[in-house]
């Protein structure tokens, strides 16, 4: 069978030419994929590949936490719509919502990573791995995580990762 390929707006649907179309079920075009649902694949895959990195090196891993994630997600966001340059200005604000929140219970310590450009998960992690700055942070006496992914309207992406211990 030869698939028949019909451009609409928003999505492509993919029918299965038969020799009876009428016996045979068209299939649904997959579900509409969010920017929210990239976003936390993302997130996901960045904690999958720094904790395989800290399982290597013999450190516990990481947990995401929602308040730090929330952090994160704000900076990043705040990254790609121009609203702070690219860094890590408004770290000390961060760090005090963070180690003041409930959620967190007295964290001790708290650092973070930023990345810009990258295009998968795997090569924000790795680039960060190749940075000593970067890599300290990874490697650090922590045990929770906030990760945080956005676009600026030309489509590159900002991403920062919280790290805290409590």
């Amino acid at each position: 069978m030869k698939p028949i390929f019909f451009p609409a707006l928003l999505s492509c649907i993919v029918l299965q030419a038969s020799s009876h179309p009428l016996k045979t079920p068209v299939k649904k075009a997959p579900a509409y994929v969010t920017a929210a649902a990239v976003r936390a694949s993302m997130e996901d895959d960045i904690l999958k590949y720094v904790n395989a990195y800290r399982k290597k090196k013999g450190l516990r891993p990481l947990t995401m936490n929602a308040t730090i994630s929330a952090e994160a997600q704000k900076h990043s966001e705040n990254m790609a719509a121009r609203r702070t340059s690219f860094g890590h200005n408004g770290f000390q604000g961060r760090m005090k919502r963070i180690t003041s929140s409930p959620a967190i219970n007295g964290a001790s310590g708290v650092a973070e990573n930023v990345a810009l450009g990258s295009t998968t998960a795997k090569e924000v992690v790795d680039n960060w791995l190749k940075s000593p700055m970067h890599r300290q942070n990874i490697e650090g006496d922590y045990n929770l995580t906030g990760i945080g992914v956005a676009a600026d309207r030309k489509g590159t992406l900002y991403f920062t990762q919280i790290f805290a211990s409590n």
